[in-house]
């Protein structure tokens, strides 16, 4: 095993005070109270801090790292159905994808859910269906990327949640 640095501090605080915001939202706050909308606010700017790091970060967390590449995610489907392991460092192709899908998904559930709160969208049904499809598609989201991540780490022998909280990744030797 080789014991590779990937995740900074910065990617894994904002990681896990996300999974902690968003289930809390989702799962534990009644959805009328004020702190609520709060909570939905500091998910926002989670995100906001996440999407800056994407581009001033370090290495494995810069979205240079890790660009929408829909040729490397068919590979990777194709590797999974043929069962060949190729470990990816950072993010894998198909992670990437989700990566992108989650944080769009929390910019507009937390967009819709601040235009429920003006008087502009007072009322107005848009917002709200806008605001339940973004929160029912990132709930989703999060079921299906917890499921790959278990996968994956089963498939290619790299604990990636343990990776998440320790910063690093073991990966056999035969993958570097």
């Amino acid at each position: 095993m080789q014991r590779i640095k990937v995740w900074d501090p910065v990617v894994r605080l904002f990681h896990w005070s996300l999974v902690l915001a968003f289930g809390a939202n989702a799962l534990v706050i009644d959805d009328d109270s004020k702190l609520h909308e709060w909570v939905g606010y500091a998910v926002v700017g989670l995100v906001l801090v996440r999407v800056i790091w994407g581009f001033v970060g370090r290495r494995y967390a810069r979205f240079s790292s890790f660009p929408p590449d829909l040729q490397a995610s068919t590979q990777q489907l194709s590797d999974i159905a043929t069962n060949v392991v190729r470990v990816h460092i950072g993010h894998t192709p198909l992670g990437a994808l989700m990566i992108y899908n989650l944080l769009f998904s929390l910019l507009m559930v937390g967009l819709s859910g601040h235009l429920m709160t003006t008087d502009m969208f007072w009322g107005v049904e848009w917002p709200e269906e806008l605001h339940e499809f973004s929160v029912t598609w990132a709930e989703v989201s999060v079921v299906l990327h917890i499921v790959a991540v278990i996968y994956e780490s089963r498939r290619t022998g790299v604990n990636l949640p343990a990776a998440m909280i320790r910063g690093y990744k073991d990966v056999p030797s035969e993958y570097i």
